[in-house]
């Protein structure tokens, strides 16, 4: 989201008492389920002119960089994530009804399977299309790390620098085993990838031109505006300053890391989680961080002074462990499962994942019923994998298919149901 709001310190919501959720598509055609650019199609105001952000109510609809991205959204902050993954779904079906009129449905996943982005990709050709360009001119926005990304944001808020070193540090103890839940991105070019969330892969390495921009994804452990901002967001403005002489990208959503500070909004939004094949499992997700990273801020299981001393590096190496396998990730590091009070020995971030679930079960059915079966089944990349059977020329569309039918109808993707 562009648009930025100052909150003043007195008017900032305190720690869980709301939740912003964003969830991004691809537009695809019915028939061949390539990309279709045309979000500018559906983002149109009253008058039929193209627009950045279309208002319905408590949810909201966006463009985002590429042309055949739409991003849902809630529309100001939500008091509770229970009642809204039905919102989402009713908003879901909306843009499908409209985009059944043009031969077009939206697909769900991180990344599109077959997509081209060097020939097929479009940015918004709309308002703030300056920030685009942007982007463009300095990065080269034609490669999978820009035009074929999906993902689901949970901006999370805080009132002043003490819940802020809090939440920061809670959010940078769980951005590692995020993927081991969310991973959706198993295949990209039409092959199978090595790394279960691809996605992530690819967007660690998306402004490699400037490494400042997204450091090593895991933030670095600063826990006060003051020093967030020296030492985060100044050397960023600073190196892209004699490429964007304008100042366009002078703001805190160039920061790429896997969570951002929003000083502007008195968040912090985690950019890890891939987008799943329907909202409950989203929204499900969404609920099961913020529950952990709740009772990480009451320093259930460990203390705050040894959860604001996890080594960056060390964060960034089991990351990158589950960036590759997801749920089966063996997690050798005892000190780190001690923050979440496991004190088994070594587990999967599966197996962690299953003991945080049972500690905070889902609060409605559609939740509970969609986040067991990622635990019982493996993340959507997983099962992605295993509906494939390594006959990715046959089964490649009748499989994505099947995922833009679970958006449709709202239910979880299983191997076992997928009718060949």
């Amino acid at each position: 989201m562009l648009a930025e709001q100052i909150r003043s310190s007195s008017d900032a919501i305190p720690l869980f008492q709301a939740y912003g959720v964003e969830l991004e598509y691809m537009i695809v055609h019915e028939n061949s389920l390539d990309v279709a650019p045309i979000a500018d199609q559906l983002l149109c105001d009253k008058e039929g002119n193209p627009s950045e952000e279309i208002e319905l109510g408590d949810i909201a609809w966006s463009n985002e960089l590429a042309l055949h991205v739409i991003e849902l959204k809630t529309n100001g902050p939500a008091a509770s994530l229970n009642g809204l993954a039905s919102r989402f779904q009713a908003n879901v079906n909306d843009i499908n009804q409209r985009l059944s009129g043009i031969g077009a449905r939206m697909m769900p996943s991180a990344m599109h399977p077959w997509m081209r982005p060097d020939v097929e990709m479009k940015l918004w050709p709309h308002g703030y299309n300056e920030v685009y360009e942007a982007f463009n001119v300095i990065f080269n926005c034609s490669g999978h790390g820009w035009a074929n990304l999906q993902s689901c944001h949970l901006n999370l808020p805080f009132a002043g620098d003490e819940e802020f070193g809090r939440l920061h540090a809670a959010i940078r103890l769980l951005l590692p085993i995020l993927p081991a839940l969310t991973a959706s991105s198993p295949v990209c070019d039409r092959q199978l990838m090595p790394h279960l969330d691809h996605r992530l892969e690819t967007y660690r390495h998306n402004a490699d031109r400037i490494p400042q921009v997204a450091g090593v994804v895991i933030p670095e452990g600063f826990y006060t505006q003051h020093d967030y901002c020296r030492y985060i967001l100044e050397p960023i403005y600073q190196t892209m300053t004699p490429l964007d002489m304008a100042g366009v990208l002078r703001h805190e959503w160039v920061n790429s890391r896997g969570a951002i500070a929003r000083f502007t909004r008195n968040t912090i939004e985690i950019r890890v989680m891939d987008v799943q094949e329907h909202p409950a499992a989203d929204v499900a997700i969404c609920q099961l961080v913020a529950n952990v990273a709740k009772a990480l801020t009451e320093e259930t299981w460990s203390s705050l002074v040894d959860q604001q001393k996890a080594e960056t590096l060390r964060l960034r190496d089991i990351f990158l462990n589950v960036v590759d396998n997801a749920d089966e990730t063996m997690i050798i590091d005892p000190d780190y499962l001690h923050f979440f009070g496991w004190n088994e020995g070594l587990c999967t971030a599966g197996d962690l994942w299953r003991s945080l679930a049972e500690r905070f079960p889902a609060e409605e059915k559609p939740l509970g019923d969609a986040l067991d079966t990622i635990l019982s089944e493996g993340p959507l990349a997983r099962r992605i994998v295993t509906s494939l059977q390594g006959n990715l020329e046959e089964r490649l569309p009748i499989v994505y298919r099947e995922l833009c039918d679970c958006l449709e109808e709202g239910r979880s993707f299983r191997p076992s149901q997928l009718n060949v």
